[in-house]
């Protein structure tokens, strides 16, 4: 948790109690993050005045391995459920996925007037909307650096700022305490690919002293500045000129302005292109129609012309360059693929570096490629393959002198990244007690251009999706899918007849990843006379079906425990019906007889 910021309590009036001036009152300005802090991911930060609310972006959280079975992590939206009177919009900052994921998830359940996305997001969330039904006509007006949102309490501005994704801008926020500046996802690069930032629009935010910035913490531990993404593109350019037999370049599909770069390179080197990855496919089809990424339909190859075109005329983009196993460079690599199959010769490009925690299943890759006999080119120190779309320290410190806020908060990012950018903040200027590390969920209190924090939050916790299912249950699921993976699955078959409210036969355990059934007959046995007397001693009165089943809960977990230590998940499964039992008997008999051996030899 981080740390609360007591050194900002103090007294506005001697007779009023010391906690006072941290209680929220009705013309304060709330801000609050529902994601993103502590985290790379579910993006979600809310101003709350009066009756309206802006949430600024709504992304999700891309599952671990340890989240099991999980499609995606989205934020708790329990608080603006319960705020559903009040009027809320939604600005959107750029188009990736951990800033607009989870904008169908929050429309199922929450009122938004309306949505505003700068060009290239708002084409990619009507894409994503289109697939949930009854979202496709949702209202998503297009901005831009000149645009303004007016409200009755708030005023948003925009400004441009540099990212891996066509249109990312930052935003002004002015409400009736003071302003707000929220960087969004943003670098600087001074050869940028497509549009630059609007460093004098930040200047001239700066001169007009904003009370707070919000900034991007990514890369806070990165020292010095961030390679530009032109010198990547003239390396992959370079290689594509150098390559003498078919190239696969594998990136972030989100990464859209470097997918823009390898396509033009492949034309330059009379390469025709194919694209594989849904993503990715779908990226490269918005970036055509928006006009970011240009190549002519006679410089693209189908899956069908791939084995009729020389191998010298290829590259081939795809997804799976953080080793995702259902991604198209994991099919390459797997030989699984539809229509690739690796050749000695081919060179791969990873145009990425590996997310943390993805370094394993990205070598597995590797070394599946080079086992086919492919040259495999990564990101190092001899080569400029892959620049990051976020800022690193020198450039955070940049964005900190051009804004000179009063106070600062720094958002996207793990708890390390926080702190690490609070550090930077110190080393500009910023009074340390002017600087609030928080969580999800914690509460800054914006009044007449003071900040303060609060001394009560709101609920932050993940929701885990399965499926398409938002309603918080797939977290129980998650529950017992851990369990079932650590201590297995015991089921407990009884036969009664609740005529004559009498137990047919023993009960039978059948164990699945619980014991290994061979060497412990003892304990299977004996855990079936416990749970068998146990519900003799019930059924002497007249019960429940679900009275039973709690029974056998109540004797066996604890049996199981005592015994192996383990907690496996215990299933009761009652059979009311005499004819089935006594044809459970036969086959349990059966399954018993010895089998006999045919050892005659022909």
């Amino acid at each position: 948790m981080p740390t609360r910021q007591n050194n900002v309590l103090g007294h506005t009036n001697s007779r009023k109690p010391y906690h006072t001036k941290n209680h929220v009152e009705k013309t304060d300005t709330l801000i609050y993050a529902l994601g993103g802090l502590g985290e790379v991911g579910k993006n979600m930060y809310c101003y709350e005045h009066e009756n309206e609310i802006c949430i600024v972006d709504c992304g999700v959280l891309f599952p671990g391995d340890e989240l099991l079975g999980v499609d995606y992590v989205i934020p708790d939206y329990h608080h603006l459920i319960r705020m559903n009177k009040k009027r809320k919009f939604l600005v959107i900052t750029h188009g990736h996925e951990d800033h607009i994921g989870g904008i169908p998830f929050l429309l199922k359940q929450v009122q938004i007037d309306a949505i505003y996305a700068p060009r290239f997001a708002k084409a990619l969330i009507q894409k994503k909307l289109s697939e949930h039904k009854g979202l496709e006509n949702t209202k998503i007006i297009e901005i831009n650096e000149d645009s303004r949102v007016s409200t009755r309490y708030f005023t948003v501005g925009f400004f441009n700022t540099i990212h891996s994704i066509p249109d990312s801008l930052g935003v002004l926020i002015t409400t009736p305490n003071g302003t707000i500046v929220h960087t969004g996802d943003f670098k600087f690069d001074l050869t940028p690919v497509g549009t630059n930032a609007d460093y004098q629009k930040m200047a001239h935010i700066g001169v007009l002293k904003p009370d707070l910035l919000m900034s991007d913490s990514t890369n806070s531990g990165v020292e010095d500045f961030s390679i530009s993404e032109k010198k990547v593109a003239d390396e992959i350019l370079e290689i594509m000129r150098k390559t003498k037999q078919r190239l696969i370049v594998a990136t972030f599909a989100s990464n859209v302005h470097r997918v823009s770069q390898i396509i033009e390179a492949a034309v330059k080197c009379k390469r025709k292109v194919i694209v594989f990855g849904r993503s990715m496919e779908n990226v490269v089809d918005i970036g055509r129609k928006m006009g970011t990424i240009h190549i002519k339909n006679s410089d693209m190859l189908s899956p069908d012309e791939l084995a009729h075109t020389p191998d010298d005329k290829i590259c081939i983009i795809c997804t799976g360059s953080q080793g995702e196993p259902l991604a198209a460079l994991s099919r390459i690599a797997n030989g699984t693929h539809r229509h690739i199959h690796l050749k000695p010769g081919d060179t791969i490009v990873f145009s990425s570096n590996p997310i943390p925690g993805n370094t394993s299943s990205v070598n597995k890759v590797v070394d599946n490629l080079f086992r086919a006999g492919a040259t495999v080119l990564t990101k190092s120190v001899l080569n400029n393959l892959h620049t990051t779309g976020h800022a690193s320290k020198e450039e955070q410190k940049l964005m900190l002198q051009l804004i000179r806020p009063r106070y600062f908060m720094p958002v996207h990012g793990e708890y390390k990244m926080l702190m690490q950018h609070r550090q930077t903040a110190m080393e500009v200027g910023i009074p340390k007690e002017n600087i609030f590390v928080c969580a999800n969920g914690d509460i800054l209190i914006l009044r007449n251009h003071e900040i303060l924090q609060s001394d009560w939050r709101y609920q932050g916790d993940d929701i885990y999706v399965d499926g398409n299912d938002i309603s918080g249950l797939s977290t129980a699921v998650l529950k017992d899918r851990r369990i079932l993976a650590d201590n297995g699955l015991v089921a407990v078959v009884i036969a009664i007849d609740s005529k004559i409210n009498k137990i047919l036969m023993r009960p039978v355990i059948v164990s699945r990843g619980f014991v290994f059934i061979k060497d412990s007959q003892g304990l299977i046995k004996e855990a079936e006379f416990i749970v068998n007397a146990s519900l003799q001693e019930r059924m002497k009165e007249k019960t429940t079906f679900s009275e039973l089943k709690n029974c056998v809960r109540s004797t066996l977990e604890p049996f199981l425990y005592r015994k192996t230590h383990r907690n496996p998940i215990v299933i009761p499964v009652i059979i009311n019906s005499k004819a089935t039992m006594e044809e459970l008997q036969n086959a349990r008999k059966t399954a018993r007889k010895p089998r006999k051996v045919n050892t005659s030899h022909e």
